[in-house]
């Protein structure tokens, strides 16, 4: 997958405010992250959610064509709560990617599950989503598909995000070198949250999110805590 959480860039914005709203992940349910192909954000994004099920490990599926795209899982870059064994399946197609996962969903002892696909592939239809969006409903575990080059069509996922990286925050100790990681994020379909679009900072040592709305709207951002 990647050898960091998120792709580093050269620190351009300002540090972002102090009154931010901390973010709540959703309930075990099925997300539907959209990234360009390389952005490593998508990832992150993914991983900063799922909060550790004891030594429960993650279970991460990837097609043979998005482990091409994006590198094969490396465990010494994920937060350090969750430096733990992880189930690497690599599938030939879709279909058996979207296959992996549903089996996977049925052990509620994981963590989270990561399914990645590449582009439109005709297995992926609004009835495979609904089928693991039920399935981590039902077994409490969190799942999300990654979409590399996708376009959003009908599915069954219950929060769907456009993720992209951001210039990294100044680091605290030298303002030359990166620090916290930064996402720009837009979800743009929700059951559970009201839509909007924030940018995210990302505190790699305590595994904690906070959200500051992207077009400055206070409002926005206190749906967060009504939503999240």
């Amino acid at each position: 997958m990647v050898e960091t959480l998120c792709r580093f860039r050269a620190a351009s914005l300002p540090t972002l405010p102090r009154s931010l709203n901390a973010f709540k992940p959703a309930a075990p349910t099925l997300q539907e992250l959209f990234a360009a192909p390389g952005d490593a954000a998508v990832s992150g994004w993914a991983l900063a959610q799922i909060k550790p099920q004891g030594d429960g490990p993650l279970y991460w599926v990837q097609e043979a064509r998005t482990l091409r795209d994006m590198g094969r899982v490396f465990a010494h870059g994920l937060p350090p709560v969750l430096r733990r064994p992880i189930l690497h399946v690599v599938t030939r197609n879709a279909k058996d990617a979207l296959w992996a996962m549903e089996e996977g969903l049925k052990c509620s002892s994981l963590s989270g599950v990561i399914g990645e696909l590449h582009g439109d592939p005709q297995a992926l239809d609004f009835t495979a989503t609904r089928r693991l969006a039920v399935a981590a409903e039902r077994y409490g575990v969190p799942a999300f598909l990654v979409r590399t080059n996708g376009q959003a069509d009908l599915s069954g996922a219950r929060r769907r995000w456009r993720v992209e990286s951001r210039p990294s925050l100044p680091h605290l100790y030298d303002p030359k070198a990166p620090g916290p990681s930064v996402w720009s994020l837009d979800l743009f379909r929700a059951r559970d949250m009201q839509p909007g679009q924030w940018d995210a900072a990302y505190d790699r040592a305590a595994h904690h999110l906070n959200l500051v709305p992207a077009n400055g709207d206070g409002a926005v951002a206190q749906s967060t805590s009504r939503y999240g």
